[in-house]
């Protein structure tokens, strides 16, 4: 039996619908994740986990359904709608601009230009940029071993940590991590499950979407599991085994009702 969670979630799905074409991506799904809490989006490929992920940050808009921020109906018809709810998301392919440095990343597309006539004429404040990105580098312990050159130079495990800086920058509620430990290396993942619980302790919530269960259960409070666009089971980490959730992932684990 799954205990219940406590607390009123913070961002909640009711029942959403997505469909691309003849394809039905999403058949009433539902999802929720409370206050400082990190939890795990599991499910097979196909099961809807980005697809409901990118409704929620405003990529996709819902053919159907709702979607509650703080217990009242919201419509997130845009990333922009989802940046003003505090909500961030950090993609699979992290969308860097590999030419740039880590400051300029962290402010892409938010810039701060100089004062007076010289930002009027464009002149941006690399100087402010620079001393915000060493403090949320700072913040997070994220190393970075030289700030002045291009990401595309930097390994994979740095590239990660600039673009969950850049979010938890931005980010006042909720960040979404799509896969945050692909295709890194042993210490790489290491250290970006560890950026996972530094995130939480910042007071933000996470939602970890992943295919790895040993890392789910290291560091998700909850797992929430989607099978065939829809939402089929709710654990807590204490009380599940990676059986459970690899069963109800393929459905020889049938759950009642939420967790």
């Amino acid at each position: 039996m799954v205990s219940e969670p406590t607390g009123a979630p913070l961002l909640e799905a009711r029942g959403i619908v997505k469909s691309f074409g003849k394809v039905r991506a999403l058949r009433g799904a539902d999802f929720e994740v409370r206050p400082q809490e990190v939890v795990a989006l599991v499910g097979d490929n196909g099961a809807g986990k980005s697809t409901l992920v990118k409704t929620l940050a405003g990529v996709h808009p819902t053919d159907g359904g709702e979607i509650l921020f703080e217990g009242s109906p919201v419509t997130i018809r845009s990333p922009l709608d989802a940046r003003a709810l505090g909500i961030e998301t950090v993609y699979q392919d992290l969308a860097l601009a590999a030419e740039l440095d880590p400051a300029s990343n962290l402010f892409l597309g938010r810039e701060i230009m100089r004062s007076g006539p010289l930002g009027r004429l464009g002149f941006l404040d690399k100087r402010a940029m620079r001393r915000q990105s060493d403090e949320a580098f700072e913040r997070l312990s994220v190393a970075i071993q030289d700030v002045d050159l291009p990401v595309a130079t930097m390994s994979g495990g740095q590239r990660q940590g600039i673009a969950v800086s850049r979010a938890v920058m931005w980010a006042s509620k909720v960040v979404f991590m799509d896969e945050p430990t692909a295709a890194l290396g042993v210490v790489q993942t290491r250290n970006v499950l560890d950026l996972i619980a530094r995130v939480k302790d910042h007071g933000l919530s996470v939602v970890l979407i992943s295919h790895n269960m040993p890392e789910v259960l290291e560091v998700a409070d909850r797992i929430e599991v989607l099978r065939l666009g829809e939402r089929v089971a709710q654990f807590r980490r204490g009380d599940v085994t990676m059986e459970d959730i690899v069963g109800a992932m393929t459905g020889a684990l049938q759950q009642g009702g939420g967790a």
